[in-house]
This record gives structure tokens, sequence and C-alpha cells, in this order.
């Protein structure tokens, strides 16, 4: 985008920042809900639990069969525990027979679930970081198995209407535990229950394509040397020299990154931002559109109004017209903060370069 100047014209830019902030149950969330409605464990079970504290730390040395394991391990857990709570008949459901073993199973979990994912981000290992990836798609298979459980959800159902008073950390889980089988569809009739099943599919499988789209890739701009002022030698030699002379600038972060903050050539960055932005367009586009179509009628299916009430409704704002509100208000707040900071990059970039047009660079927070 480019923002020119005239003699006599005015502008007005609203500048619109917005964060979300995402609530998460932690360990220390779980435990201290655990601790309020547990009473002392016998010594037999005290020991098991010495035991089980081996698995209790995040492991980031597992070789490829350590993970694959690891993740059989977690899911045959995971299982055992669904299982049992799935048997407590719906008469005799209390915390401690049907909250408590769920709430510690995701303490439980949750380091040796970052265990398993934590290679895929960080292992020099080939074999590692696929192992690594594939549990990811096991595991998150599974989880969202689990929270489809029709007998699970009963069970916990039950607990609820029978109005035991909780602390507050416990009322917050189990609100949070029925919210989550409910958004996942289990609450619903079963033709509902069969339309959400494919319309999630055909969300998956999408959004798979769109991603490996723009992992398969490889297209680039070409450059001339002189057009790279600014970076580094080394930099400017690990760029692949066409016969030409001219490098390619291959449309990837660890290409565009370096470029738009150090390259001194106006119009190259504008370039490479654009064709960066541009990436994939023909074939993402009308994914996108597929996309956008097949959330909301998952949302609505879900009784929401949009697929943005059904994404924000687990966060701190619960609606998105709230945070509608909230940038809003931020961007009333920020417009002349923005249009100073916006007059100083222009003289920065006129000293620099001299009058050109003003090259935007844009970030969009999903």
């Amino acid at each position: 985008m480019e923002a020119k100047g005239g003699k006599g014209e005015k502008r007005r830019m609203i500048a619109i920042t917005g964060a979300a902030a995402l609530a998460a149950v932690g360990l220390n969330f779980l435990i201290s809900s655990i601790r309020a409605h547990r009473d002392k464990e016998d010594r037999s079970n005290s020991n098991k639990s010495k035991k089980d504290l081996t698995w209790s730390s995040v492991r980031v040395n597992l070789s490829a069969s350590e993970i694959h394991k690891l993740a059989d391990h977690i899911i045959a857990k995971s299982k055992e525990t669904y299982d049992l709570v799935a048997s407590i008949p719906l008469g005799k459901v209390t915390y401690m027979n049907v909250i408590s073993p769920l709430a510690d199973l995701e303490a439980y979990q949750f380091p040796l679930v970052q265990s398993c994912l934590f290679p895929k981000m960080v292992s020099p290992l080939d074999d590692v970081r696929k192992a690594s990836a594939d549990a990811e798609q096991r595991l998150d298979s599974h989880f969202l198995m689990c929270r489809k459980r029709e007998d699970v959800y009963r069970v916990v159902k039950a607990f609820v209407e029978r109005g035991e008073r909780l602390g507050p950390e416990a009322t917050r889980y189990v609100q949070c535990l029925v919210k989550d089988f409910e958004r996942n569809g289990v609450n619903l009739t079963l033709s509902k229950r069969i339309e959400m099943e494919n319309l999630r599919s055909q969300i998956d499988k999408l959004s798979l394509q769109y991603v490996q789209n723009l992992n398969e890739d490889a297209s680039f701009v070409l450059v001339s040397e002189p057009e790279l002022a600014g970076m580094p030698p080394h930099f400017i030699e690990s760029l692949t020299k066409t016969k030409s002379a001219e490098r390619k600038v291959f449309l990837r972060s660890h290409h565009v990154s370096p470029i738009l903050e150090h390259c001194k050539t106006g119009y190259i960055r504008k370039s490479i931002a654009t064709s960066y932005a541009q990436r994939c367009g023909k074939e993402n586009l009308d994914i996108l559109d597929n996309l956008i179509q097949l959330r909301h009628k998952l949302a609505r299916l879900l009784g929401y109004s949009n697929y943005s009430d059904f994404v924000v409704e687990p966060r701190m704002a619960k609606k998105s017209a709230k945070v509608f509100e909230f940038l809003e208000d931020i961007s009333a707040n920020l417009t002349d903060l923005a249009m100073r900071e916006l007059n100083m990059l222009k003289d920065l970039k006129s000293k620099e370069e001299g009058i050109l047009p003003l090259v935007w660079k844009i970030y969009c927070i999903t």
C-alpha cells in the first residue's frame, strides 16, 4: 500500500492493534483443583505416583522410536481413563470418580505430550522430526475423539446436575470440560453430528491443502546485486546466482525478512513484499473462500452466530463484538500517535531514498 502526499490534502490513518488473550488451563490450575477435592491416598498409590513422576518432566532428546512409544503410552493411558469414567453408573457419580481422574490425566499428560511435539521444532534429525510430526497428528486425532465421547459426556453432565459444591478452580475446570464436549457436537442430534463431521473433514482437508501449497511453493524474484545494497555480503553469496548474474530471492521468510529489514533499495523491498504476500494466490484464494463458507456453516450448526464467536468464546473476550469494540477504542486512542510515527517514517525515507512513494508493511493477526 502506498501513501502519496499532496498539497492541501489531509490524511487520517486509523491504526488498529489487537490481541486476543487465550485462557489456558495450566498445570497449577489442575493441581490446585485436584488437591482441593482429594483425600490422602494410601501408601501404595503414593508409591505408584512416585513411579509415574519419571514421566513428569519434558524430555527433549527422545529418539524416533521413543517418541512413537511415548505417543502409544499417552493414547493407551488416556483411553483407559476415559473408559473408566464412562463405566461409572450415573447414579454414583462423584468428583473423585469422574472429574478428578480426568483432571489428573490432563496434568499427567501435559509434559508427555510436549516431549512428543517439541522435537518437531528443534531436532536436527529428520527421522526424529518426522516421528514428532506423526505423533502430533495421532495425538490430535485421539484427543479430538476423546472430546466426542458421548458416554463420558453423559457421566460428566450427571455429575454437574448433582450440584456438588466445588471450589472456584474446580468449578471452572468442570465448566471448560463440559464446553469442550459441546463444542465438539456431543449434544447434537445424530444427523447434525454427521453433518458436523462432514464439515470438519472438508475444513481439515482444505486447511492442509492451503498449508501444503505454501510449503511447496518455489517461486522467487530475480534481483541484481546492486539492487541488494545494504545486505551483508554473506547473505548475497547465499542466494543462487543465475547465468545472467542475477540472484534468486526465494519467497521464504529466511530470504524475505532480512531484505525487508536491511535492503536500502525501496522498490526492491516493495517488490519482494508484494510477491511474498501474493504467493500461491491463484490456488489458495479459492481455498480461503471455501473455508470461510464451511466455517460459518460449522459455527451455525453448533449454535453460534458466526465462526468468530465460536473461536473467541473460550477466550477472555467471549464475543467477537467485544473484540471489535476493543480494537475501535484502541484505534481512536492511537490515531494521533500513528500519524506522528508515519511522518517520522516519511522523513527518514525521504532522507535515505529521496521523495518516493512510501511502502507500507501490513501485519495481519489471526
